[in-house]
Order: C-alpha cells, then structure tokens, then sequence
C-alpha cells in the first residue's frame, strides 16, 4: 500500500501538480492552489503547527505521511519536510490511499 501512495506523488509530480518546499507551500496554500497538503511524520513540532493551523484556517486537507526522505524521493527530489498537491482528483486519489494504508497498519497492530 505504501507504494502506492508514493507511486501517486510521483504521478502527481509528474504531472505539474506537487508544490514543495516550506516557500512553494506556504505559497500554495495562502494563494488556494493546494488541495492536500502532507507533512513528513520527522518535520519540526514548529512547522507541524504552522502548516496544520494555515491549513485548519483555510479548510484544506492535512496529512502526515512517510518521511523527509520519502516525501523527497516519491517526487524525485531532495529532502522534503512537506509538499502540497495542486489538483483536486489527484489530491483525492492521494489522501483516499493513504487512509487506507493507516487503516491497514492499524489492523495488523491488533
């Protein structure tokens, strides 16, 4: 399941709709281009907070999901402490994927 999640990212880089970095996110979300915006699970307490209180704030769709490394890798870039999917059927695709997959995890934790 993991994969697929990452496979989706990669997709969406792909096709012009990832937006990463603190910057280009933060940017994303003031200007209502994000859709979905996912955080690593290792980012700073400070930058979970300031993106989950713009995001709260703006009724936009927060996840947290794999690592710095990666977020970074699935989009065929460095570390990524967060990035932000720009298009409404992807970020759905996303967000639905990864639901699933912590839905998963916490089935075989039982």
């Amino acid at each position: 399941m993991i994969n697929k999640v990452y496979s989706m990212m990669g997709l969406a880089e792909k096709a012009g709709s990832v937006v990463s970095g603190e910057f280009s996110t933060e940017k994303a979300i003031k200007s209502g281009k994000a859709c979905l915006v996912i955080l690593a699970s290792d980012a700073s307490e400070n930058t979970r907070k300031h993106f989950s209180d713009m995001c709260a704030y703006r009724n936009i769709k927060l996840c947290i999901y794999g690592n710095k490394e990666e977020l970074g890798h699935a989009i065929g870039k460095g570390m990524r402490a967060n990035l932000a999917i720009t298009d409404r059927g992807l970020a759905d695709s996303i967000r639905k994927r990864i639901e699933e997959s912590e839905t998963s995890e916490n089935t075989e934790r039982k």
